[in-house]
């Protein structure tokens, strides 16, 4: 009976942590910190390379270049790099064509001829990369004029090593998933601006990002990016952070079944980003990068195993007949996932449904994610969402 008290009450607090408690502890944060910026100098102007990986989308290529000559940058310091990923549709085509119809700018088209997902090509395009810094920006993401301008502002010390830009959905009015999906992404940049002012990020952005090329490092190509430079170079004593002035524009998956496939990739390492390091546990070390990493990464990647104990737990609690806390316990984890189930199957436009649904999709997608990787389905590529198109 012990156990399993035990068990109910930490997965319930991971649960409340996860989801309100340490946003709440940011804020509180926020306060001591008010006066803590971000420092840019707008007199950096190094010389930039663009890199964009493409599969296959010969959708939205030709519209990615038009919107990168359209970067307020000098011409003479920077490049475009398209690496294609083995594409088999137009892609290449149409860069070639765009490469010739503008030759006055430096655009180059790399081909990746064995197709291992976006890590591997970044790193096999990178090896040809001169330039003292790498930004990279997905196909489908069109990017302010003056975000190169943001992001070499923001390396203004020696010890900023990754910088995103701030991400934006245009697309949030759309359908219940897409809105569900903007609120919940307006709260995390909201706790990764105030993370980056503090000490440094956990986690990027793979639509924008720049690092000095110098510093790049390649991972295994199940890794993205994303993820995992952030925190190499939080464990290397330097900071990862987010300028919010460097915009990026890009659609949210607008059905349930783009969006949970999008979620179900993004899980397909769960397991080793957990605690991807054990020192991160030295606060002493790492100072608030630790306690922001367990409350933001840790904590919310084990909302699929925390959900599944507190289930549990409530059940046989209720069936050795404890007290009225795991009866209410359970009643209410009921009624939530039988609102989430008949808003997906009915698609009710609910404020509260849709936000209920959209976390519940966020713990199955983490159930499957770990499904995959226990039976060896993980894989570095994927089918992207038609509706981010």
């Amino acid at each position: 009976m012990l156990i399993f008290k035990i068990a109910f009450w930490v997965s319930f607090f991971l649960i409340f942590w996860a989801n309100i408690g340490y946003p709440l502890s940011l804020l509180l944060l926020d306060r001591f910190y008010s006066n803590k910026n971000i420092n840019r100098d707008y007199s950096l102007l190094p010389s930039v390379t663009v890199m964009v990986v493409a599969h296959n989308e010969e959708l939205v290529i030709e519209n990615k270049l038009n919107n990168l000559l359209s970067i307020n940058y000098p011409k003479e310091k920077f490049n475009v790099l398209i690496t294609s990923d083995n594409s088999t549709d137009s892609t290449n085509e149409i860069v070639r064509d765009f490469i010739e119809k503008n030759s006055e700018y430096n655009i180059k088209l790399f081909e990746v001829k064995k197709r291992m997902g976006e890590t591997n090509a970044q790193y096999e395009a990178q090896k040809t990369v001169e330039t003292e810094y790498l930004v990279m920006t997905d196909a489908n993401s069109m990017i302010d004029e003056n975000v190169i301008i943001e992001l070499m502002a923001t390396f203004t010390e020696e010890d900023v090593a990754y910088v995103c830009g701030k991400l934006v959905y245009t697309n949030s009015s759309i359908s219940n998933v897409s809105s569900s999906e903007s609120g919940y992404w307006n709260l995390d940049l909201n706790m990764r601006d105030i993370e980056g002012r503090i000490q440094t990020i956990t986690a990027g952005n793979g639509a924008l990002y720049a690092c000095r090329t110098d510093e790049y490092i390649d991972f295994d190509p199940i890794n993205g990016h994303d993820i995992s430079m952030p925190t190499y170079f939080a464990l290397k004593g330097k900071k990862a952070i987010m300028n919010p002035q460097a915009l990026v524009y890009e659609k949210a998956g607008e059905t349930v079944s783009d969006e949970f496939g999008r979620r179900v990739r993004m899980n397909r390492n769960l397991l080793k980003r957990i605690i991807p390091s054990l020192s991160i546990l030295n606060f002493f070390k790492y100072k608030w990068y630790s306690y922001f990493y367990l409350g933001h990464r840790t904590s919310r990647y084990l909302l699929w195993l925390s959900h599944l104990l507190l289930l549990t737990c409530s059940i046989v609690l209720n069936y050795q007949g404890s007290n009225i806390i795991y009866f209410v316990a359970l009643m209410g984890q009921l009624l939530f996932f039988g609102i989430a189930v008949i808003q997906i199957l009915f698609k009710t436009n609910n404020s509260i449904a849709n936000l209920v649904s959209h976390y519940f999709m966020t713990v199955i997608a983490q159930l499957v994610g770990i499904y995959k990787i226990l039976t060896g389905q993980t894989k570095p590529f994927w089918e992207k969402a038609k509706t981010t198109r």
